[in-house]
């Protein structure tokens, strides 16, 4: 708790602007595994309104916007969104990321040598077609370590 006793249970959901959310949720969807959150999809009949996809059934959300992307402005919207995953999923993620075409923040293809060692973390990092910084990571260090051997 916080000194005035009031703390937020956890982050809900982070605002992402894409051109097309239809074929933005696909793509995360291909990649991530994001789904579509049945109970909030008619939010996106209204076209200012959010198409809100997940992970984990919605405990968080993307909230996919109609609009102008980040692109390479590294300055604009946030930084980067960053995912959780064990250490057999970041293996599995960083053996698809080549057939799924994903490139590094450098616009270089993404392979297992993208991994970052933290020393207690691995990590990647990525964009999605719009420009927008993704991570991968992972805190199963040892296991994924001696994977990448």
């Amino acid at each position: 708790m916080s000194g005035d006793g009031f703390r937020v249970d956890q982050i809900d959901h982070v605002e992402v602007f894409v051109p097309d959310r239809r074929e933005a949720a696909d793509w995360y969807h291909r990649v991530l595994g994001c789904e579509i959150i049945p109970e909030y999809a008619e939010w996106s009949d209204d076209p200012r309104g959010p198409l809100m996809i997940s992970p984990d059934g919605g405990a968080t959300k993307l909230a996919l916007f109609r609009g102008e992307p980040q692109g390479a402005r590294p300055t604009a919207g946030f930084h980067l969104v960053a995912f959780r995953v064990d250490g057999p999923a970041f293996m599995e993620f960083l053996a698809r990321a080549s057939e799924l075409g994903l490139k590094d923040v450098r616009g270089e293809p993404l392979t297992q040598e993208s991994g970052v060692d933290h020393g207690k973390a691995y990590s990647v990092y990525f964009t999605d077609p719009y420009g927008h910084r993704l991570e991968v990571t992972s805190y199963q260090h040892e296991a994924i370590r001696q994977a990448l051997k």
